[in-house]
């Protein structure tokens, strides 16, 4: 069949625009007449308009909205019923369905699974697994994911709870062992955001980002992951939007969108055969570089991407490419596309149910990987002690920014035979102190209020305190000197499952 197709047509596979759920129905079927006059090859499976725009404006909250799984697998049939050629579903779940689809399973972030203290590469493995078990039942054929990113810069906007760490070793076994495991589990995975988005301090959602490093530092360090996965046949890279001169001739031009990045770096100098995918295409590190609808897309494919993710002006990008590419770098990514539905059974389409998730056994593997992961930063903890000042009223619990009654309080009460909450602060001689920081995102202090976090100063440098922070271990800098607490435990997650390993290590 492939063989028939028209230049347009192959080009067009190479086109994967967004596709919201949460939507109206003039979008729906503006999608429709995408798919049935644009031929394209593939949708990105977004929440919503407004969550995508959450980055640009800045904004930490998710909507919820019923019903986002049925929705989704709804508009998957919908949009395959009418596609001549079965379309390539995607979506970006760095940490599974949960990221995109409400009441769907969570798991942890990549920056948790960089602390696992044991067996990280099997049990990251695993959870690879388990997200790409929970797409394929839903209809998704490839997550764009995980982030082979390395935490080097500690203020970045971007990154942070999404990379695996510190250390380019670590990530980069880290981020194969969840590549590994999604295509285990039959989806498409790829390493992302070649060259390397760790260090970096602007959002490439808003502006470009640019990495002033040595291209000999850039070697050691960002580009590392990516020749690792290289080097162990890893088949889809996506390049982000952000700037590293070293490796651009001097130039400050998104990677996105450099030949020498691109070709010259990646694919001949690194070796890559596979398949390049680019970052969102309406991002504006580079989407307010060109005015004119179709050229942008245009830079990108002559770049060396074959896939063009969420591109805002497909049919002028098609005219472009047709107007501008070989027929040889055409067939070229046409090639790599076909060749990746056939792997990942885009072409044996079937109507997926709504899965029914095994929620026991997720909680199992949540409490597996949270004894691993929770752990004690710094001090040390007495049990002994602690029951004995329970016993006298004299060890007090405050939970901050956490306003329902949470499993690590209640655990706490059941160990201590009381309510620590209701103990006066001036009558304890010792407070334990449990955060649940509010966003995962640096944004305002990751959401946590100045003045509280004031006051959790105060008590630390008032009262001897054990500090227990549920959430993105970066924010731990916002709550004073760590040796002003006595110990301090860091959970990671808000999970019921890390709440209970915390629980569990002043018994």
């Amino acid at each position: 069949m492939n063989s028939k197709l028209s230049k347009d047509q192959k080009i067009a596979q190479c086109f994967s625009p967004a596709a919201f759920i949460h939507d109206s129905e003039e979008n729906y079927l503006a999608v429709e007449q995408l798919i049935r006059e644009q031929e394209i090859g593939g949708l990105t499976f977004f929440h919503s308009r407004h969550s995508a725009a959450a980055n640009f404006e800045k904004r930490a909250e998710v909507l919820d909205v019923s019903g986002t799984l049925e929705k989704m697998i709804g508009l998957i049939c919908r949009y395959q019923a009418i596609s001549k050629i079965p379309l390539l579903i995607s979506i970006d779940g760095e940490y599974g369905l949960a990221m995109r689809v409400e009441k769907t399973p969570q798991y942890p972030f990549a920056i948790t699974l960089g602390a696992l203290k044991e067996n990280a590469p099997v049990l990251i493995e695993e959870v690879g697994y388990r997200m790409g078990l929970d797409m394929k039942m839903a209809g998704i054929h490839l997550n764009l994911a995980p982030c082979s990113d390395i935490n080097t810069n500690p203020n970045n906007p971007v990154i942070g709870y999404r990379s695996f760490g510190t250390d380019p070793q670590k990530v980069a076994e880290n981020s194969m062992a969840m590549y590994h495991g999604m295509t285990k589990a039959g989806i498409g995975a790829c390493l992302k955001h070649f060259p390397g988005h760790g260090d970096t301090q602007t959002d490439s959602h808003l502006g470009l980002p640019v990495i002033q490093k040595t291209k000999e530092e850039l070697r050691k360090e960002e580009l590392f992951p990516f020749q690792y996965g290289i080097d162990q046949g890893v088949e889809m890279i996506m390049v982000g939007h952000l700037a590293a001169p070293a490796l651009s001739g001097g130039r400050e031009i998104a990677a996105s969108i450099s030949r020498e990045i691109i070709t010259d770096l990646l694919k001949t100098e690194m070796g890559f055969g596979g398949i390049v995918i680019s970052d969102a295409l309406n991002m504006k590190a580079v989407a307010d570089l060109f005015p004119e609808p179709g050229q942008l897309e245009w830079e990108a494919f002559h770049a060396g991407n074959d896939i063009l993710c969420f591109s805002d002006h497909v049919k002028e990008g098609v005219d472009k490419i047709a107007e501008n590419a070989s027929e040889e770098e055409i067939e070229a990514a046409f090639e790599k596309v076909w060749a990746l539905k056939e792997k990942l059974g885009v072409f044996d389409f079937k109507e997926p149910d709504v899965p029914e998730f095994d929620w026991k056994s997720h909680s199992e593997l949540q409490s597996q990987l949270a004894e691993e992961y929770v752990s004690m930063v710094s001090g040390k903890i007495d049990g002994g002690e602690l029951r004995k000042l329970a016993a006298e009223g004299r060890l007090a619990h405050r939970t901050f920014f956490h306003r329902e009654p949470n499993s690590f309080a209640h655990k706490l009460e059941v160990l201590f035979s009381q309510n620590l909450e209701k103990v006066e602060i001036n009558k304890a001689e010792k407070v334990i102190i449990s955060v649940f920081v509010p966003s995962h995102k640096p944004l305002n202090r990751f959401g946590m209020d100045i003045a509280v976090l004031e006051e959790i100063r105060s008590l630390a440098q008032a009262k001897s305190c054990i500090l227990v922070h549920f959430g993105n271990p970066l924010a731990l800098r916002h709550l004073g000197k760590l040796e002003d607490f006595e110990a301090v435990i860091c959970g990671y997650q808000r999970f019921e499952e890390s709440q209970t390993a915390a629980a569990k290590l002043f018994a």
